[in-house]
């Protein structure tokens, strides 16, 4: 699993290896340092006597602690600024999988589990790149070393040392397996607390409105808790270990002393070489002591690394073309926009469609009002023309091109959605209403001033900062009305080819909502619209009225006509009218109604 980051770090692996280089030649170095007290006690200080032995000796030492120091620092500068770019690269490459994954995958997935994957994870994973990485390859290289020299020094005393080898082995296995687990399901708890976080920040007027602040907190505590007994478990797994690793070693090292006293009394070892085993084992100690750490960030970064390639390995079921064809010239009448024979289901596997056989067609430049039950996939239906979703059968065409023969950015360029829950961005006002565009200077100012003069938003102009106000995450410190008529000027912006409202002005009143229709059949003529509607006022106003029944469009005519034709369509205005009866003005738009009203 871990072997797959070379995709993203192999631009940053000749400055990682050199780093590695160098971390290794600090060890090395570390390694000497034994060697050259067992020439000065075998020499100078027990034969000799000779002073200036010693100092020399000691200057050898200190030369070598300082060329391991510079290496040291070396291996940090070296690894720290290409282990951030590989970092960024990763984060950037998922959130631009993200942006191209589908509608349906959003559906599934939690906000808080992907935030958690792009920034979390990310960082366990740079952490092991420009450390866990290089300093296990370090210090399996520095014990392999070590023990040689230790073998070399006395073959019996580095036979008793890794004898203590075996157990070592045996416990790391078992800490892998147990680790691993726990490591994951760590990662993935922290995910969801992440997600109810997220939601209790978005939800926050809903739990103050009905008091549930306590419930919410409650909820929050029972999986802080839970996360908080894995972590607790992954750090006794992990302290087990480590006190294993570093308890052998030293038992050993104990049991060592006793044999080398004996080897030197019976004029079997050197004073100097006995120094120099011991010199040398207390280096290799420190990487054996390491290993359980090492161990747990290699778990951890790979626990990170598979649910960031869980994300990355999920495919795109809407995608472009292998050839993309362009729509034709736009028409100043409009585009003609055909649905035929089309079904979609969530799953392939559903036990029945959403939508079971649609036929539609949509004139150029006419408006079109599609009314149907709570339900009946009227949103749905929207979402195919601009692939957000791609129909499970059946085909969507603009001008006579079937929409998954057109790359994704061309059709989006001539297909602009206004949804009935308005999404907005935490930046100005501006920014919002010329998300789509391209525009710059004074013709991006004069395509925002007619958007929202269009859209009824002249509420805009007076904020505190007018059109370069930040209007706050989602546009929550607007009313629902105001959110609303910023998402409409966005669409509108765009001048599209054809134009879908997903009942965007529900939150206004009928008169205001008749105002801003007026002005959008007088901007986008040319500009092909389908309409949900969920008032008759709105229906109204098409020019035709389509029925969305089980499925299937059972009725296509004016208003007047259906409603003395198709009982269907009686039933549901009758069911329109009685919640438009009950539908109260949005209070922010009160003070405008006068701009309205003739």
């Amino acid at each position: 699993m871990l072997l797959r980051l070379r995709r993203w770090a192999r631009p940053a692996l000749p400055r990682i290896a050199l780093g590695g280089l160098t971390a290794l030649g600090a060890s090395l170095l570390a390694l000497a340092v034994p060697q050259v007290l067992r020439v000065i006690v075998n020499g100078p200080l027990l034969t000799e006597g000779s002073q200036r032995g010693v100092i020399l000796g000691a200057l050898v030492i200190l030369g070598l602690g300082v060329l391991e120091a510079f290496l040291v620092w070396c291996r940090r500068a070296l690894i720290l600024t290409p282990g951030t770019t590989v970092e960024r690269d990763m984060r950037t490459d998922l959130f631009q999988h993200l942006l191209d994954l589908p509608v349906e995958f959003h559906d599934r997935w939690s906000g808080g589990q992907l935030l958690s994957r792009i920034m979390s994870d990310l960082g366990t994973i740079r952490r092991w790149t420009v450390f866990g990485l290089v300093m296990l390859a370090v210090s399996a290289t520095t014990v392999l070393v070590g023990v040689a020299l230790m073998l070399a020094t006395s073959w019996v005393l580095g036979l008793v040392y890794l004898a203590g080898a075996v157990p070592m082995i045996w416990l790391g296995f078992r800490f892998r397996e147990d680790y691993k687990v726990v490591a994951r399901q760590a990662r993935d708890q922290a995910g969801d607390l992440a997600t109810t976080v997220e939601e209790s920040v978005h939800g926050i007027r809903v739990l103050k409105a009905f008091g549930r602040g306590q419930h919410a907190l409650d909820d929050f505590v029972r999986q802080a808790d839970a996360l908080r007994s894995v972590e607790v478990h992954k750090a006794r797994t992990q302290s087990r270990v480590s006190f294993a690793l570093s308890a052998i070693p030293e038992t050993i090292l104990a049991l060592s002393l006793g044999i080398g006293v004996v080897l030197v009394s019976r004029g079997q070892l050197s004073v100097g070489a006995l120094v120099a085993f011991f010199a040398t084992a207390a280096v290799v100690n420190s990487p054996v002591e390491r290993l359980g750490m090492l161990l747990a960030m290699t778990l951890d970064a790979k626990a990170a690394t598979d649910r960031y390639l869980q994300v990355m390995d999920t495919g795109s079921a809407v995608r472009d073309p292998a050839d993309p064809v362009a729509l034709p010239g736009a028409d100043p009448a409009g585009s003609r926009v055909e649905l035929s024979g089309v079904h979609f289901a969530h799953s392939r596997t559903a036990s029945s469609d959403i939508l079971a056989g649609i036929d539609l067609v949509l004139e150029p430049g006419e408006t079109m009002a599609l009314v149907g039950l709570t339900g009946s996939g009227k949103t749905t239906l929207l979402q195919l023309v601009p692939r957000l979703y791609d129909v499970t059968a059946g085909s969507v065409r603009i001008d006579g091109v079937d929409v998954r023969d057109v790359s994704r950015a061309d059709l989006r360029a001539a297909v602009s959605i206004a949804f009935e829950d308005p999404i907005l961005f935490s930046a100005s006002v501006r920014e919002n209403v010329l998300l789509g565009t391209d525009l710059t200077g004074q013709a991006a100012d004069d395509l925002v001033a007619e958007a929202l003069d269009v859209a009824r938003a002249g509420f805009a102009h007076r904020l505190p900062d007018g059109l370069d106000t930040i209007i706050g995450e989602e546009g929550l410190s607007l009313s629902g009305g105001q959110r609303q008529r910023i998402a409409l000027a966005r669409a509108i912006a765009v001048r599209p080819r054809v134009l879908l409202l997903d009942d965007p002005l529900s939150a206004l009143d009928v008169t205001t909502e008749a105002a801003v229709t007026a002005r959008l059949r007088a901007m986008l003529t040319g500009t092909t619209t389908l309409v949900v509607a969920h008032r008759p006022s709105t229906v109204a106003l098409a020019d035709r009225v389509a029925v969305l029944e089980d499925g299937r469009i059972t009725g296509v005519g004016r208003h007047a006509d259906l409603l003395s034709t198709h009982p269907h369509y009686r039933y549901v205005l009758t069911a329109l009218s009685a919640l438009d009866d009950a539908d109260g003005t949005d209070d922010a738009e009160s003070d405008e109604l006068a701009e309205v009203r003739p």
